[in-house]
């Protein structure tokens, strides 16, 4: 059986094809990796460091990803069978190609240029020691002013509060700034403007030490200056970046579902909707839901708040044909605790902080305790 390509560390490069192995080491490159380089299958104990010297060694079982260049396929016929290998070549028309794959153990056939973008991603992969993806969630209004940022921001806080790796995205331009709701926009760190530019992959690790630390959390939010457009090409590449780090990755969504949004939809785990508990809101959210799941996967109502004479939350719910993911009653005293400096979610009481430390006790796993 074939055994698991072990995870981090630097690729093995098979191939005496000069012009092949040119366009591998300048996809390494671009992926931030070194390779190990070898004309035939290295002994386990054997190394190079792809410039002639002593590399401490890799073999073909304790490289984490392997290439084998066509032209190398027969050489490498007789070694064990594991996973992460790749047959790589850019003249692969040969019908007895696929041949040569299954006789080593190919998981793929690549034909470059046309699969660089993906082994470009498939080596980043190896350099970053990707792991379990981060659980994404998305946060977006049903109607105006019903408190979308509030709970994103609170759901963010008080999962780095249980110790989960945190990312907290601002996808609504149009807000207020993340940053500022936490009361950091003054702290050093990128904002969006220097990511409106990212077309190909954005390193995890990169991504990650970039952002504003704010209250045990990274935090990608807007500057204070002119709206800047996000492509969705950059939004595809940070959102997926946010995701193989791991942990918890929240996204406050704006209403209004264009390009842009809908990459960022499409690489949620869940969306939850906030819609005020009364028939006008209810009617903006079926709007809204409507363009939401033409992408997202898993739309959720959460209600917030009951209006006199309004609807019970599991009527809203029906309404919107999605189901019930809770309710956040309103809370007292709360606007005034954010507006001096306090932010949602930050402190262990009021009904925000308990749906919030609910919410990711069901979604984490039961064993997640969030402390207060």
């Amino acid at each position: 059986m074939a055994g698991v390509a072990p995870a981090g560390g630097r690729p093995l490069i098979i191939t005496e094809d000069p012009l092949l192995l040119d366009d591998l080491l300048r996809l390494c490159a671009a992926a931030g990796a070194e390779p190990h380089v070898h004309h035939a299958v290295p002994e386990q104990s054997a190394g190079s460091d792809g410039s002639g010297g002593s590399g401490g060694g890799v073999g073909w079982e304790s490289a984490p990803l392997v290439l084998v260049g066509d032209d190398a396929a027969r050489r490498v016929r007789g070694a064990p069978r594991r996973g992460g290998v790749f047959l790589v070549g850019r003249e692969l028309d040969d019908p007895l190609v696929w041949q040569r794959a299954v006789e080593i153990g190919a998981e793929e056939v690549l034909r470059l240029p046309d699969a660089e973008g993906r082994l470009v991603d498939r080596i980043a992969d190896v350099v970053e020691g990707a792991g379990r993806p981060a659980l994404a969630v998305g946060v977006i209004g049903g109607s105006g002013g019903a408190g979308a940022s509030t709970l994103a921001c609170a759901l963010a806080l008080r999962a780095a509060r249980a110790g989960e790796r945190t990312i907290l995205i601002d996808g609504d331009p149009l807000g207020g700034g993340m940053d500022v709701l936490l009361g950091g926009e003054a702290a050093e760190g990128l904002r969006w403007p220097d990511f409106a530019g990212s077309r190909g992959r954005v390193g995890a690790g990169a991504l990650e030490e970039s952002l504003p630390e704010l209250h045990a959390l990274r935090v990608l939010s807007w500057d204070r200056g002119d709206r800047v457009v996000v492509p969705p090409a950059a939004m595809r590449s940070v959102v997926a970046a946010a995701r193989r780090r791991g942990g918890v990755v929240v996204v406050d969504l704006p209403r209004r579902v264009d390009e842009a949004v809908a990459e960022a939809l499409a690489q949620l785990d869940l969306v939850l909707m906030v819609v005020p508990g009364e028939l006008r809101a209810v009617a903006a959210a079926g709007r809204v839901a409507a363009g939401v799941r033409m992408a997202a996967r898993d739309v959720r109502v959460v209600v917030r708040g009951r209006c006199p004479g309004g609807l019970d939350p599991e009527a809203v719910a029906g309404l919107l044909g999605a189901p019930l993911a809770g309710e956040v009653p309103v809370e007292v005293g709360l606007p005034g605790r954010v507006a001096e400096g306090e932010p949602p979610g930050a402190q262990g009481r009021g009904a925000l902080a308990r749906f919030c430390d609910g919410f990711w006790q069901r979604a984490l796993g039961p064993a997640q305790g969030v402390p207060a």
